[in-house]
This record gives structure tokens, sequence and C-alpha cells, in this order.
């Protein structure tokens, strides 16, 4: 793996961070990333991954630029990942009027979020270790980079940090309150079951007989999860896709693996979307001493939080 040269970054003197756009050799072609880096760095560094139901969203969604640069003020150096979308298919575009759009499916997407974690490991631009971390499908994206990276044996985050993930083609039903609580809130109530299994479908361009665990993380046995980094996951409140996020952390557990679970009371999915959303802010801070505690130093002092 080549480490490529930083372009010149634009900043201002009053900026918490400098940011540039690098293109990397990625497994696929040509990759983008987004490197925030602050002007006063605490040692830790973390890939972020963007959500977008793995067919859309980018680099300047707040879900990417607006967290990125959120960790970027408490000293974290971040990559954000421009990885390629599955296509969106015209049935879909023709809900909101436009048309669809051609894309890749699985592996691309999470080969190159793999790539670029361990292009970010190798960069330097961290003294410490780095962590791996995304939103909805971002999260997904995430864990199952990381599950790949601890079955091949290669250097793996020091942490996994999922915000309201999709982990399940077929995730489990949702209890009565949380069923209750969709019911009452039905802007919210966007991921149910058939509406997963679509997501999914278009995500690997294949039936869901045929998807591994890097693709499904969700559908990872305890044993296959053995070795698997700590994990901070927060999820939505009012969003069914939390209970895929807890049955996921449920399997973590029963592999021995450092759980941190949270739940933003009163939020709904896309939190991050939403910089004056409460939850947003909360959450933020939440991961960012998480992230920062977690890491050491070159000479292995741990950071401490602040």
């Amino acid at each position: 793996m080549t480490i490529d040269p930083a372009p010149a970054a634009s900043s201002s003197s009053d900026a918490p961070s400098t940011v540039s756009q690098r293109v990397l050799e990625g497994p696929h072609g040509p990759l983008d990333v987004r490197v925030y880096l602050p002007n006063a760095r605490r040692g830790a560094g973390i890939v972020w991954v963007h959500g977008g139901g793995f067919a859309s969203g980018d680099l300047d969604m707040p879900e990417s630029d607006w967290v990125a640069r959120q960790f970027a003020e408490h000293g974290i150096v971040v990559v954000c990942v421009e990885y390629r979308l599955a296509p969106i298919p015209n049935e879909w575009a023709a809900r909101s009027g436009s048309s669809g759009r051609s894309g890749v499916h699985y592996p691309v997407a999470s080969d190159e979020v793999e790539y670029a974690f361990r292009w970010a490991s190798e960069s330097g631009l961290a003294t410490g270790e780095w962590a791996l971390g995304g939103a909805s499908a971002g999260g997904n994206l995430a864990a199952g980079a990381s599950l790949r990276l601890v079955h091949n044996e290669r250097t793996r985050p020091a942490l996994v940090a999922l915000s309201y993930p999709t982990l399940h083609s077929v995730q489990p039903a949702p209890d009565a309150a949380l069923r209750a609580a969709l019911d009452r809130n039905p802007d919210a109530d966007r991921f149910g079951p058939d509406a997963v299994r679509a997501m999914y479908e278009n995500y690997l361009g294949a039936s869901l007989s045929g998807a591994d665990i890097f693709a499904v993380p969700g559908t990872a046995s305890a044993d296959d999860l053995e070795g698997f980094p700590p994990v901070i996951m927060i999820n939505a409140d009012v969003d069914e896709l939390r209970v895929s996020g807890e049955a996921f952390a449920d399997t973590l557990r029963e592999a021995g693996v450092d759980v941190e679970l949270h739940t933003e009371i009163g939020s709904q999915h896309g939190f991050l979307n939403i910089p004056e959303d409460p939850a947003a802010a909360a959450a933020i801070e939440r991961f960012a001493a998480r992230i920062v505690d977690t890491m050491r130093d070159s000479t292995g002092v741990r950071r401490e939080r602040g």
C-alpha cells in the first residue's frame, strides 16, 4: 500500500482543524477521502463512514462533514471515506421524482472502507491508535470491515464506534414498547422488514441467502466475533434499527467483547444528520470521550478524557 502525499489544505487562523481531500489508489480504483487534522491533536484517530442505505450520501452531508468537524474539535484526527455507492433503482427514484442511477454491489464499498482504515493506520496522521466507525449503513460497513480485519489477522481498530447501525438483513421484530412508539410516530417507522430486505438486496445485488458475515455482520456468531475490538454503540430511540444494534451487541457480549451501549432517548434514526438535534451533540460527546480514552500514543501512555 502506498501513502499518497497530502495536497495543500484549506484552513483559517481560528479553525479547529485543517481539511484536505486526498485520492488513494484504492482496491477498486481511485478512492476519495477527506482528512480533518486538528490544530491541537490528542493522538487519537478515527476513520468515519457516512450512511445512506448503501446507495446515497456523500462527504458533505452532516453525518460525515459535521461529525468529522466535531471530532476534530476534540483533538481527534478524522478520515472520512467516499465509498462507491450501490445503485438507485428507477422504482426507488420515482418516489422522489428523480431518476435512477447505476452503482456497485458488495463487496466494493466494504473493501474500500477496509482499505481506507489500513491506509489511515499507516499514514502517520495520528500518533496513537485508530478507531473505525460509522452511522446507519456506514455502521454496517465499519463493523464488516473490522470483522474482516480481525479474520485476516491485519491491524484491527482499537475501537469500533457505531451510530444507529443496520447489521441484519432480516432483523428481529421490535418489542411491544418500541412497536407502540413507532405507531405513535409514523415518520420514524421507516425500517420495517420489507424496506430493510430491499435495501440489502440492492446492496448485495443478489439474494440474501448467499450473504457472508462481512456483508451482514449481525449474522455473525459469537465464535465469528472472537477477537473483535471494543465497541461503543449509540442507537436512536424510536427506530426499528435499534433492534438490530441491540441484537448485535448481545452477540458481541457473548463473544467476550467490551460493549458500551447507549440509546439517545426521544431520538429518531439519522439524528447525526441534524446538528441542531440535542441527540447529535450528546452522541458526539459520548463518542469523543470514548475514542480519546481508548487511544494510546506511540509511547503507550493512556490519553486522559477531557
